[in-house]
């Protein structure tokens, strides 16, 4: 839950200076996933979860663990995100500056699509170091449901197997935008692999 109200209401309601317009179809596809996914571990953690005081014996320190994990995913994720929001927002800052100089009344909620290579944490290694966090996020997620827990599992596999081609395809983009130079030893999304 703390995942999707980040997620889905913080960031792009509060946080985020500008965004794209989402199609409705979009809308509508990403709310049904949501719904089906957290319907399919609710219901796996509700039909084969522990129930018996037998069953929970020993679960403590893997939740632990997996808990530790998930935030720190969660961690990098929320850093690694408003790094990227950084950007927008320094250019929102000088395009409503070089606006009042010109004595031109600036846009409101909205920025000219500016690009660079953000700089810190994992940005150094990676170029979507975001898709990296959000996984380590969700096998914490797994980890606490437990080993067996077939919809976590999926999850994360879902997850990498869409979010490494999108990763692979804009480490293009970034090469074609910067060039080799500026992009250097970067992986697209896992540090020193891929």
């Amino acid at each position: 839950t703390i995942h999707y109200v980040y997620r889905a209401l913080i960031s792009p309601l509060l946080l985020n200076p500008s965004m794209s317009p989402i199609h409705p179809f979009i809308l509508v596809s990403a709310f049904s996933f949501q719904v089906i996914n957290g319907s399919c571990i609710g219901g796996y953690l509700a039909g084969y979860g522990p129930t018996t005081t037998q069953d929970w014996a020993g679960t403590v320190p893997r939740i632990e663990i997996g808990l530790m994990i998930f935030f720190a995913g969660f961690v990098g994720n929320i850093f690694h995100d408003d790094e990227l929001r950084e950007i927008r927002r320094a250019a929102a800052s000088n395009q409503k500056r070089k606006a009042e100089a010109q004595g031109e009344k600036s846009k409101s909620g909205g920025v000219d699509k500016v690009y660079m290579m953000p700089e810190n944490g994992l940005f150094r290694m990676v170029l979507y170091p975001h898709y990296f966090c959000e996984w380590i996020e969700w096998i914490g997620f797994w980890i606490i449901g437990g080993w067996a827990c077939l919809p976590a599992r999926n999850f994360v596999i879902n997850e990498v197997t869409t979010m490494v081609p999108r990763a692979l395809t804009g480490k293009r983009w970034y090469v074609e935008r910067f060039g080799k130079e500026k992009v250097g030893s970067r992986k697209a999304v896992i540090p020193g692999l891929i």
